[in-house]
């Protein structure tokens, strides 16, 4: 479900569940996780992309295994929080859904790369949660409070250009030179002296790496406690069975 290769300098981390829209299990999330790892220690590695297929990236969390326990949710936490602190460079390209996570740990990344279908979505709010992978502090500051609130609030699906604009993404590139154009942009900085990079990265993100690290660690408590409320299991039953949601008892 996860395809790990490494060439040229640069490690690739794939999203394979199509069957499932990549939806992301536990078991994925841990994979992932230890692939940043491996990524961060390798000599030899340079940068990190990170894709699925070009017209799919990710349906987000399998909330089916979501409610089957606290994995689910413990191994996003721990995969989006390795993220967030990898030192190295790290590449997207986004094709087709980005839902969720699939969003919001582009936060994280340094180049997003996004084909003209791709759609985006941040729906923890309409699933009774709350925002996650410290979004809640970083799509404010990137992309504006008024427009943050948008996206995060109202939880809709929004379109590659709304994501340019609201700075997710670095580019929108055609579909058919997705993958191509994301790896050309890893190799580029794979060929600058990485101490160089490595230290221009750093730099950028010492200023809040500590509120993030904060803002993350609180959406984690939240959204542990949320995914126990009536209205998250409301919520998320109602999206499995597809039917419209029940708030009013609530």
């Amino acid at each position: 479900m996860i395809k790990i290769e490494t060439r040229e300098r640069i490690a690739g981390i794939e999203l394979a569940r199509l069957d499932k829209k990549n939806a992301l299990t536990a078991d994925m999330y841990a994979a992932m996780t230890d692939a940043l790892a491996a990524a961060e220690s390798a000599s030899g590695v340079r940068a990190i992309l990170i894709h699925g297929a070009r017209d799919c990236f990710t349906a987000g969390n399998d909330l089916k295994d979501f409610l089957e326990g606290p994995a689910g949710a413990s191994e996003a936490l721990r995969f989006i929080s390795a993220l967030s602190k990898v030192g190295k460079p790290v590449v997207a390209a986004v094709g087709g859904p980005a839902v969720g996570i699939g969003t919001t740990l582009l936060l994280h990344c340094d180049l997003v790369y996004a084909a003209p279908a791709a759609r985006f979505q941040l729906p923890f709010v309409p699933l009774g949660l709350v925002p996650e992978g410290a979004s809640s502090l970083l799509l404010p500051m990137v992309a504006g409070y008024q427009r943050a609130a948008e996206l995060l609030l109202l939880g809709q699906a929004f379109t590659a250009e709304k994501a340019l604009a609201a700075g997710i993404v670095t580019e929108i590139v055609p579909e058919e030179t997705l993958l191509e154009r994301a790896r050309a942009a890893a190799a580029a900085i794979a060929a600058l002296p990485p101490e160089s990079v490595r230290l221009a990265k750093q730099l950028m993100k010492r200023p809040i790496a500590a509120a993030i690290a904060a803002q993350m660690a609180e959406e984690a408590r939240l959204f542990a406690e949320r995914l126990q409320s009536g209205e998250a299991k409301e919520a998320m039953s109602a999206f499995l069975e597809k039917r419209k949601p029940d708030f009013l008892r609530f």
